[in-house]
């Protein structure tokens, strides 16, 4: 099976003169973040692995050091390159009712009588809890909160979410 690789951030620019990578990620993502031992650059050949020396986090950044990358003319070509983990990394890392986020793009939502309402058009954030955008049978999108009250089951295999319809949730 071909390795499926998630991006996970980005070299935004050098630090100091001895190679250090400034590196931006997302921030519910810091602990796994700073225990990665490697992320992948892609070029043309493909993905290809860098080992993470050490990683320490400055200000909003991370500040990483790859081996065998010791100067500023070293990391140059690798500015504004994304970084990539191997999915299964990330699976491993997740807890047993979390799922990536694009895994839940395209499921059909349904109701406990398995009532087709709509399916997941987008997922964002508002801060409290994660949103799913799901576009009704009526073509409306509506926002439901990512939470247990409301998501009753969600199933990849079946390409299904199973919601509690609540009275006015979804129009």
């Amino acid at each position: 099976m071909m390795n499926r690789f998630i991006s996970v951030g980005k070299i935004l620019n050098f630090h100091g003169i001895q190679g250090e990578a400034k590196v931006g990620y997302s921030k519910s993502q810091r602990e796994f973040f700073l225990a990665l031992d490697k992320v992948f650059v892609k070029d043309e050949q493909g993905y290809k692995a860098l080992k993470i020396v050490r990683s320490r986090l400055n200000k909003n950044f991370a500040l990483m050091k790859f081996e065998g990358i010791d100067s500023i003319n070293d990391l140059l070509p690798l500015k504004g390159a994304i970084l990539f983990v191997e999915e299964q990394t990330i699976r491993e890392n997740l807890e047993e009712d979390e799922f990536l986020i694009d895994e839940l793009v395209g499921l059909q939502v349904v109701d406990a009588d398995d009532k087709k309402l709509g399916f997941v058009v987008g997922v964002s954030n508002n801060g409290a809890s994660d949103l799913l955008s799901v576009k009704t049978c009526s073509k409306k999108i509506c926002l439901i909160p990512f939470v247990k009250a409301i998501v009753i089951d969600v199933s990849i295999k079946n390409k299904k979410i199973i919601i509690n319809n609540l009275e006015g949730l979804l129009e």
